[in-house]
């Protein structure tokens, strides 16, 4: 569902639960964020997201695991680490059951990757195969991260790549390179789980994943609640191999042009940058990067952790006072 009507759908909801009536969550409806969060104790607090969707690639295996890590980054996102998963699964009647066993079994093997515990699920009829995970994590409550904490002076980084939305949406049009293809599912396999920790280890001010939404929607939240304004600068992205390639060709797919008609109002683009490249900061992405404000004093300490961790890391643009977000060349 695009930003638009997902909005409009959750207006009924807004004011339902008060914060002043439920004062042990901590992140709900009224702040909206990647996951909910609620205090157990002073000592811990519960993270619970789900995530689920159609197939993004052909290999069962794959989907099952790009599912399980797109799931799992929320509570990433919100500087926890994972402990429990259920899977979300809705199986055609007629899908062969190897092949539904295959995206169990990729789905579970990344849980176990990330040191957590599969433990159930549910799984119902329906005409196309749609898989994903309902995660618990675990956080102490005063180390939450939220979109809300960026400050004029921070540095701006990514963790992952962009691209895998279009690099995808050429697959399903079989136009698609294979070592693009590879290239992506690889990125989407990837956990956040040690870009969280290690974040959490120097201390940063802000933090969001960056899927659905796209780069520029999932930035201009974070602007939004921080109020501040992000700078981004286009030469210091990445980009995974095809991507510019394919935006240049068009193979947009529609979330893209649903993410631009939202979030477009709220960037200011700098003389010169074509359109596709526009268009391509507005794709949707799956299981992205993370996305994290920190002081520019701490960026030294969080490269050498980085580096030192085998972390990839882009620094990408810095916050500064203002709103929305600004993009230059």
């Amino acid at each position: 569902m695009g930003p638009e009507a997902l909005a409009q759908v959750l207006r009924p909801l807004e004011g339902m639960f008060p914060s002043h009536q439920h004062p042990e969550l901590l992140v709900g409806l009224e702040v909206s964020d990647d996951a909910a969060v609620y205090k157990i104790n002073d000592e811990v607090a519960v993270i619970q997201t789900l995530d689920y969707f159609p197939p993004v690639v052909d290999d069962p295996y794959d989907y099952g695991a790009i599912a399980a890590a797109n799931a799992m980054s929320d509570v990433y996102a919100m500087g926890g680490q994972v402990a429990l998963a259920l899977n979300i699964s809705c199986f055609p009647a007629n899908l062969p059951l190897d092949i539904a066993s295959e995206i169990l079994r990729g789905g579970a093997e990344k849980v176990a990757e990330a040191g957590a515990v599969l433990a159930g699920g549910h799984t119902i009829e329906d005409k196309e195969p749609k898989y994903g995970l309902a995660v618990m994590g675990l956080i102490h409550p005063d180390q939450v991260l939220t979109k809300a904490g960026a400050r004029p002076g921070d540095a701006l980084v990514l963790t992952k790549p962009l691209g895998v939305g279009i690099v995808t949406t050429a697959l399903k049009r079989e136009v698609a390179e294979p070592e693009h293809v590879a290239r992506a599912v690889e990125s989407m396999k990837r956990l956040n789980g040690q870009a969280a920790q290690l974040s959490q280890q120097v201390g940063v001010n802000a933090c969001t994943d960056v899927t659905g939404f796209s780069l520029l929607g999932h930035g201009y939240e974070m602007a939004q609640k921080s109020g501040v304004q992000l700078r981004i600068h286009l030469d210091r992205l990445p980009f995974l191999p095809g991507a510019v390639q394919y935006a240049q060709e068009w193979l947009f797919p529609g979330g893209a042009h649903n993410n631009k008609n939202f979030y477009e109002r709220h960037v200011r683009w700098e003389a010169g940058i074509p359109e596709e490249m526009q268009v391509l900061l507005f794709t949707p992405e799956t299981s992205g990067g993370l996305l994290i404000a920190l002081p520019s004093r701490r960026l030294e300490a969080l490269k050498a952790r980085f580096t030192q961790a085998g972390q990839p890391y882009w620094v990408i643009g810095k916050v500064v006072g203002g709103q929305g977000i600004r993009v230059l060349a």
